[in-house]
């Protein structure tokens, strides 16, 4: 077999790169092969092409989901060959902001196809992060992009926010997207809306754990953390963490007190959980100090949680009084002798005595 050496023959470049790999390898390749390339080709050709309806690139996303997911991990590598990462992400972020808006918010046939198209879009994106570059992420550094993110975010489906939140959470694992990590994190509107949409009015516990992710994601880097303290993400933690008591399911209460053990650090975090019950409507009157204390012995089997917990109190009680009288009221005192008759870490049990020594400037 010889190499192809009229390109005119094979217009498409990416296509005419695999031929040539394919006669090179001769007998050894994969009959399949070129069937599997001419069938990803046609589908990246649907969702290119301005003559295809919506509907129809509905369908051809689906089968790019399906073909991901259950073939091997050679066909994710084809995807991504082919150009797939920067392409899903164009066609959901490309498309200006006030055009998105509107087709969110009306509810003609063609209209739920676009919302169905980038539920989808973003489903195939996540899929194929893991195997590709995240470098193509910084695509939403550009400023119209990242107004794309922020409308998507506001008007979407729970399902559109849930992926939005897991880009976010991408961000803060690779170098390459760091200055993506610390755009995400002073964005004031973005953040309103995690703490607000998802975590304070958490109605759908699935958005509120991906918005958890996303929070603790963006905390990892120190630039954020004042701005995220100031935008009510304090609050939003508490919330989440309060309303897992009631939650029958594994909640993500352990890193969300992680989280709030970071942000800790902060005088102004400090302030906003003493300050909790006068900042929000709660009906359980239980203020930011008495929604840790309830943790420390309660929130999860390995007590992960538990020495979170116990952390946040005492950096909340070394500084001030009134966090002191505020836990014992609370009941920390009997948190406290469960936790260290329990099976937790050696080091629970070190904080714990720690914070025993703490509270007794105050009885």
């Amino acid at each position: 077999m010889q190499k192809l050496d009229d390109p005119a023959l094979v217009p498409n470049h990416t296509l005419r790169h695999f031929i040539n790999q394919w006669l090179q390898m001769g007998n050894q390749f994969d009959p399949d092969y070129l069937e599997t390339i001419g069938s990803l080709a046609s589908l990246k050709h649907t969702l290119e092409s301005h003559e295809v309806t919506l509907k129809s690139k509905v369908q051809a996303l689906e089968k790019i989901r399906a073909l991901s997911q259950s073939e091997p991990p050679s066909t994710s590598n084809l995807f991504l060959q082919l150009g797939f990462l920067p392409l899903l992400l164009e066609l959901v972020f490309g498309g200006e902001e006030a055009k998105q808006k509107q087709k969110l918010k009306l509810e003609l046939p063609q209209e739920c196809y676009y919302i169905k198209f980038v539920e989808d879009a973003l489903s195939c994106t996540l899929i194929l992060l893991p195997h590709g570059k995240l470098e193509s992420l910084n695509m939403l550094r550009e400023e119209s992009k990242l107004a794309s993110f922020q409308a998507l975010f506001a008007h979407g489906t729970a399902l559109i926010r849930m992926s939005l939140c897991r880009l976010i959470e991408v961000t803060s694992t690779s170098p390459e997207t760091k200055e993506l990590c610390y755009m995400f994190g002073k964005n004031h509107q973005l953040l309103h809306r995690i703490s607000v949409q998802l975590l304070q009015q958490n109605s759908n516990s699935e958005a509120a754990d991906a918005g958890i992710k996303a929070i603790s994601a963006l905390s990892s880097l120190e630039e954020n953390r004042e701005i995220l303290v100031r935008q009510g993400v304090v609050n939003g933690l508490i919330t989440y963490i309060n309303s897992s008591t009631e939650r029958r399911e594994r909640s993500l209460a352990p890193l969300a007190m992680a989280t709030l053990e970071k942000l800790l650090r902060l005088e102004s975090a400090k302030e906003a959980v003493i300050n909790y019950n006068n900042n929000n409507n709660n009906n359980n009157n239980l203020n930011g100090v008495h929604a840790l204390v309830k943790k420390v012995f309660r929130v999860s089997d390995d007590h992960q949680g538990s020495e979170s917990a116990v952390g946040c109190l005492i950096i909340l009680c070394n500084d001030s009084l009134l966090a002191r009288e505020e836990a014992i009221s609370g009941g920390v005192l009997t948190q406290l002798l469960l936790l260290l008759q329990s099976q937790c870490s050696g080091r629970t049990k070190t904080k714990a005595r720690m914070l025993l020594k703490l509270l007794r400037r105050t009885t």
